[in-house]
């Protein structure tokens, strides 16, 4: 299967909720007047791509229709597709230009931070980047030995220490053994306990210190672990850790799971966060980079499923 073809997979659900609601939205219609614009803002309201985008969206689809002067229903999905790409585009790639950089992961426990940073480890590896990894969620003696597990799955080392260690004290063995071995990409896990923040900003905080001592002008990453199956949740939580972290980007994961994947929307247009990466499955390779058009190409992509349907319909007929 390849790339797209796993994106697309991936975001079947939200697919079916989103751009097939709204093809069967816009063939009942057989002109475009504001009962459709209606229609079209609820229906992407109710795809979790929340109320400010879904009214920014239909505003520019307005103004491109006008512009373009479209008057059938039929070909305005190709005008949301196109709105959606231009709203999800920028710097969506891991700034990385330092030996070594350091990439930090935040995230609330359940979120698939664990996951994301072996599946992340495992891809850079794949690029021949030499990659370390940091066990400095130190709060759970289970996240350290999940981070384990996927160090070896990655073929990558890491460096932790037993429960209750001080995080930047394995941030700074982490450094030190990436200065050693000559190390191309640190990738450290951090607590996320959201539910005392100035404890979550003062351990970030101090380990903040240690970078910047150890590793003056170093490229960072801070990247915040969502759960895409949370919906409208998960961007409450990517605000709550904006207002503690200086968050350079979002990991959506669990994308395969949930019909909810239009938060990648919401993410962007309400917090101008970049998404650099979604989780699209369970396997190692199943967390890919976020690709603007790639992502807008997949979400849209509701006439291929139809005539995939019924290439499936006309197929089971035939063997009757």
């Amino acid at each position: 299967m390849g790339l797209f073809d796993k994106i697309k997979e991936g975001l079947k659900k939200t697919r079916e909720n989103v751009s097939g609601s709204i093809t069967q939205m816009l063939n009942s219609f057989t002109k475009i007047d504001e009962e459709l614009f209606e229609e079209l803002e609820e229906l992407l309201i109710m795809g979790d791509v929340g109320v400010t985008t879904a009214q920014h969206i239909c505003d520019e689809l307005r103004e491109k229709i006008k512009e373009k002067g479209i008057t059938e229903p039929s070909v305005i999905m190709d005008e949301i597709k196109e709105i959606v790409a231009h709203m999800l585009g920028g710097d969506n790639g891991l700034n990385l230009d330092t030996k070594p950089s350091v990439i930090l992961v935040i995230g609330v426990n359940g979120a698939g931070k664990t996951t994301a940073i072996g599946k992340m480890a495992a891809m850079l590896k794949a690029e021949g980047k030499s990659v370390i990894l940091g066990a400095a969620d130190t709060f759970r003696a289970a996240a350290i030995e999940q981070l384990e597990t996927w160090a070896e799955r990655a073929g990558v080392p890491i460096i932790k220490r037993p429960e209750g260690s001080d995080p930047a004290s394995v941030i700074f063995e982490t450094i030190s053994a990436a200065k050693s071995r000559g190390s191309d990409i640190i990738i450290c896990d951090t607590a996320g306990r959201l539910q005392n923040k100035k404890n979550l900003m003062d351990e970030l905080a101090k380990i903040a210190r240690i970078i910047d001592r150890e590793l003056p002008d170093c490229s960072k990453e801070i990247l915040l672990v969502l759960d895409a199956t949370t919906g409208q949740n998960a961007v409450n939580q990517a605000r709550e850790f904006k207002a503690t972290a200086d968050i350079t980007g979002i990991v959506l994961n669990k994308l395969d799971g949930t019909a909810k994947g239009g938060v990648v929307l919401a993410i962007k247009e309400d917090l101008n966060l970049p998404v650099k990466f979604i989780g699209v499955g369970e396997q190692i390779d199943d967390l890919q980079p976020f690709d603007a058009g790639d992502f807008a190409e997949a979400l849209f992509d509701a006439e291929r499923d139809e005539n995939t349907y019924i290439e499936s319909e006309n197929t089971e007929e035939e063997n009757e």
